[in-house]
């Protein structure tokens, strides 16, 4: 699979109940423009596992894919950190 211009998301695996999909939680921290305060915002995103490798807690990147369902637009690229370890 090329990564060329592909957008790609480290997030935190919430659930993986569905047959080869995980939600995951993608957190992002920004600057507010009128208060100057950190915010943090969550994202959620179905992703597309395959194998059904992913369990709840386990870091992954995610990456954007053509759409596999009606919510479906990312899959897991890899899991970065098993959960627990």
């Amino acid at each position: 699979m090329s990564l060329d211009n592909k957008m790609t998301r480290n997030g935190i695996v919430v659930s993986n109940k569905a047959d080869k999909t995980v939600v995951v939680k993608v957190e992002r921290k920004f600057q507010h423009p009128l208060y100057h305060r950190t915010v943090k915002q969550t994202a959620k995103f179905m992703a597309h596992d395959e194998t059904n490798a992913c369990g709840i807690g386990d870091v992954v990147t995610i990456v954007e894919t053509r759409p596999l369902s009606k919510r479906k637009r990312w899959m897991v690229l890899e899991i970065v950190q098993k959960a627990g370890e």
